[in-house]
Order: C-alpha cells, then structure tokens, then sequence
C-alpha cells in the first residue's frame, strides 16, 4: 500500500485530485448561482453536476496513464524514470491548487458575508408582514356585515401608515371572504408571517370587538384581546388593536404610533356603509354608497375619510359608469379630494385621488407626479398608490419604473387581479411578451371576468403574430368597447376586412362618444390616419382620459410618422 501511495503521489494523481475537487465544488456553486438568474432550466444544474462527477475518475486516470514531458504528452510506461519531470509538474499543480482555493475561499467569503445580509433583510421584511383577515360578524342582524368589513378595513388601514409594516392590501386580505380556509393556508397565498383575525358583535350602541395576532410558521398566538365598549368608543379600539398588534411584533416605530380619525359613531356608521357599497364596484353600489357619504358628511363635514371615498366615487361616476358628464364628475372630485386635504394635509390617499384628476383629467402629468411623490412619502407601504405611480411611469414611456413599483404593489397584494391586468399591460408595452400573457392569465385565474384582461391578452397575441388565438381572446372579453374594439382589430389582422368594419360600425352606434379615442386606435390600426387623427381630436375635445396612454399604445404605432404625431403629444403634454 505504501508503494501504491508513493506512486500515485510521484505521478500527481493526488494533485489533481485535491485541484479537481476544489475547481469542481466552485464551478457547481456558481452554476448553481447564476444559471437561475439567466433562467436556464432546472435541469441544466443538475447536468452540470453529473458531468462533473463523471469526470473526476477520468481525471484521475489520466494522470496515472500519462505523463506530460518536453515532448508533450507520453504514456507513463514510455517515459525514463531519469527523464521524468513530475516533479516540475507537481509544483506546477501546487501553485494551480493554492490559486483555486484562494479563488473558492473568495467566493465562501462573497457568499458568506455579503449575500446573506441581503437573504436576513429579506427574512426581516417577510417577518415584518402581515395580513389583516375580515371580521366575522357576529351580530344577531346580518347586514351588519358592513360594519365589521369596515372595522377590518379601518385597522388595516391603520397598520399600514406603519412604515415598519408590510402590510397586504384590502383586496388580496378579502379575498378569502366567505371561504372556508384555514390560517396557514391563507397566510401561504398571501405571503405574510402573521395574520390578525377577529370578530364583531353589534347590538344596538354596545359593542363587542375580539382580535387576536397569529404566528403562522409557530401557530401561535402572539396576542389577543377582547373589547366590551360602547359605540362612540369604536375610534379608540382601532388604536388599541393596531397599537398592541405593533407592539406584539416587537417593532421600533418612527414617531407616534397612528392614530385613527374620529368622528361622530352615526357618521362612521354611515361612512362604513357607503364604502362598503362603493367596494362592490358596480354602478348601483355607487349610486348608494354616494347617499351614504352624503349623510354621513351632513353629520360631521370635517371627516376626511368621507371625502375622499365621495370625492372616488364622483369619479367613478364620471368615468367606468357614465353616470355624470366627464367634467362634472371630475370637478365635483376635485373639491371632494381639496375638502379632505384642508382637514387633513397628512393624507397620503387624498393627495393619490388628486394625482389622478390632474392626470386622467387634467392632463397635467407634472402635478400628478408631484402629488404622487407626496402620497408616497405618506403611505410607502401603500399597494395601490405604488400600483398607481406604476401607471403614471406607464403613461410617460418609463417603462423599467412602471415594472418595478408594479412588482412591489403585486408583492403587498398579491391577489389583486387588477394589479396584475396592470402589470401585463407593462410588460405588453416593453415586449416582454411571454411575461405579459403570465400576467394576464394570473388575473383572470383571480378574476375570470376581469374587465379588460382579455382584451389586453389578444394585443400580447397579436404582438406574437397569432391573430386567430388573438381573436379568441377579444371575443371572450367582459367589456362590450373592449370586446368590439378588439374584434374589429384581429379582424383586421386576419384579412376580413368587412368583420372589421361591422364591430367598428357597432362601437361607433353604441359608443361614440365615450369611446372616441378607442375608434380612433381602430382606424390608427387599419393604416386610416386621417380618420384617426379626425377621432383623436374628438377625444381631445371630450378629455377622454384614454388619450393619457396613447405614448406607446400598439394600436397606434401606425401614426407615429405622420407629421401630426408629434404636435398631438405636445399638446397633451407627453414626452415625444
């Protein structure tokens, strides 16, 4: 045995095993690193490996086989043990093995200490999260229902102007309303560490509220409390609530804990319920929840929330219900949102709702962004102000912006279909094709009926040259403009030019003023310029709102070297 060592050490077999192992370990450590983020498949590391593992014994037996020598490479058996030079080549290999390991000792070092801070304030962040479920209702009379939404929505609100705090949103958290899933479940889709929980009993003035704080990953209970007050009190419950949910998770605040905005308990009552109706987002829960707000208004004018939530649904009524005419809707928004701000300058959701007059409306992107920017500062943590300053970044052509801030609305809530719609519309524009139809399939998993979503996923087919699953697409979509504006387009696409103009004749019987801008993207597409020039002045004249996205909108890539192009962004205040 001593024999056999001494010769696999004079012919270098042990050399190239130790540089072997080490080269190895390196390059199997890096494939495993990087060939992830260049989104080779999973396999393609497993190879790696396995073509490394076969060639160590190879390795090795090419080293006790041959020799290499002046004259180049020689059979062991053929080489003059007085003409031998291993020992040149040992030393070679010992410098070669001091280099591989300086270079993996580098890469531990790399790993070690300058990747895992990154990992721990991942770690950090996810323990930081949390989920606010919705309140059952306990109450004997069950539409009261609202009420213990509303007190849901309140503390959730409450919790995220904790910048320390990640928090999901309303839409994701109620999204499991009425299902009956367990905790660690719910808190697996939403992608939080803790999850507060509880129940409402009303009963005339008195009130009975229980929350509790859940660790998933221990199932415990962090904290939990009961609270037997009278209505009036309800304010002082939320801070309560929010104030031991902070302190359960143990968590340094900057400055003073929030604090919930008071008002009379029969205006909050009314309040609750006219946010509840605006939520369900049809046109008849906007009618009530306007009644609502109202009423609760003429009891306590000086309560910010009621203006805000009025001043939204004047908006709503002015753009997705056609309820009021654009102009009026959006004044009448106006002064809601100016009400809220003159109590409260500190509302990051005031200045948001503003953000989006002056940008649909106005058409001025510069105050929009302003305002925007405040708002951030207020709520950072805010899913749909970061969703908005996503489709603000979209309007303006900064693409790689709009992505990012879409990610980390979709990361604070993750089921909200309309925040993946948006974030497929994005990725449509930058031509990240593939990673738009996920987007938009992910939102109609959530949402099968989602308005647009279907439409958006025939413009990714047509961009992949597939007219016919493009018109399959806009067929299905909810949206009658949606549906007749996409037909009329993949129609187009597929030669059948008089399918085209029958759902162009329909949108322009049925919605032609509404519409303008949609007609004008039609003709845009068919290579009509000055049709479409002629429908896009309409639209100006109308403050069509859709005239905001037209910087990068597909459907009128066909005007972009018309002399007319660029005096029309100018004059809507776009970047050319």
């Amino acid at each position: 045995m001593a024999s056999v060592w001494g010769e696999l050490k004079r012919r270098n077999v042990v050399r190239v095993a130790v540089a072997y192992a080490i080269a190895a370990w390196i390059l199997i450590e890096i494939t495993a690193t990087t060939f992830p983020i260049l989104k080779l498949p999973d396999w393609s590391v497993t190879l790696v490996t396995v073509l490394v593992l076969i060639g160590f014994p190879l390795a090795l037996i090419l080293a006790w086989a041959f020799e290499l020598t002046p004259e180049g490479i020689k059979l062991e058996k053929d080489v003059d043990r007085l003409q031998s030079i291993t020992h040149v080549t040992g030393r070679k290999l010992d410098f070669i093995i001091i280099t591989v390991l300086v270079l993996a000792l580098g890469y531990f070092a790399y790993d070690k200490f300058l990747l895992q801070p990154e990992s721990d304030e991942v770690f950090e962040g996810i323990s930081r999260s949390i989920a606010v479920l919705p309140f059952l209702n306990m109450s004997e009379d069950p539409n009261n229902e609202y009420f213990a939404d509303g007190i849901s929505e309140e503390i959730l609100n409450l919790l995220a102007k904790n910048r320390e705090l990640q928090v999901t949103s309303r839409s994701s958290a109620f999204s499991f309303k009425g299902q009956n899933l367990d905790v660690p479940t719910m808190a697996a889709k939403l992608q939080v560490a803790h999850v507060l929980e509880g129940s409402v009993r009303k009963s005339g003035n008195q009130l009975r509220i229980t929350a509790q704080l859940i660790e998933v990953a221990s199932d415990t209970h962090l904290w939990s409390e009961t609270y037997d007050r009278e209505f009036k009190n309800v304010f002082a419950i939320q801070d309560e609530i929010a104030a031991a949910v902070v302190d359960a998770l143990t968590i340094t605040l900057l400055g003073k804990e929030p604090k919930a905005t008071e008002t009379n308990p029969e205006a909050y009552a009314l309040y609750l319920q006219g946010l509840h109706f605006h939520n369900q987002g049809t046109e008849e829960g906007n009618k009530q929840a306007e009644t609502l707000l109202k009423q609760a208004l003429a009891i306590d004018s000086g309560f910010a929330p009621a203006w805000i939530e009025l001043g939204n649904v004047y908006g709503g009524q002015a753009g997705l219900f056609g309820l009021r005419p654009i102009d009026e809707g959006y004044e009448l928004k106006r002064d809601a949102i100016q009400q809220a701000l003159a109590i409260d300058p500190q509302s990051g959701r005031a200045y948001v709702a503003l953000a989006e007059v002056e940008m649909y409306y106005d058409w001025d992107f510069t105050a929009a962004s302003q305002h925007l920017q405040q708002a951030l500062a207020l709520n950072p943590g805010d899913a749909a102000i970061l969703n908005f300053a996503a489709r603000l970044n979209r309007l303006l052509g900064r693409l790689d912006e709009a992505i990012d801030l879409h990610r980390q609305s979709i990361a604070l809530d993750p089921l909200s279909p309309a925040g993946h719609r948006h974030q497929g519309l994005s990725l449509l524009l930058a031509h990240r094709l593939e990673e738009a139809a996920d987007s938009l399939q992910m939102a109609l998993s959530l949402s099968p009926g989602l308005v647009g979503a279907q439409y958006f996923l025939g413009l990714v087919l047509l961009a992949q040259a597939d007219a016919k699953a493009a018109l399959v697409a806009m067929e299905q979509e909810a949206s009658d403009i949606y549906r007749l504006i996409g037909t009329a387009v993949a129609q187009q696409a597929l030669g059948n030019a008089g399918a085209s103009d029958a759902a162009l004749q329909e949108l322009i019987e049925k919605y032609a003023a509404p519409a303008a801008f949609q007609v004008a993207e039609i003709y845009a597409f068919r290579g009509e310029s000055d049709n479409a020039f002629d429908w896009l002045e309409q639209a100006y004249d109308n403050r069509d709102s859709g005239l905001t996205s037209m910087l990068l909108d597909p459907l009128l890539a066909n005007l972009h070297d018309d002399p007319r192009w660029e005096p029309f962004l100018e004059k809507m205040g776009l970047p050319h």
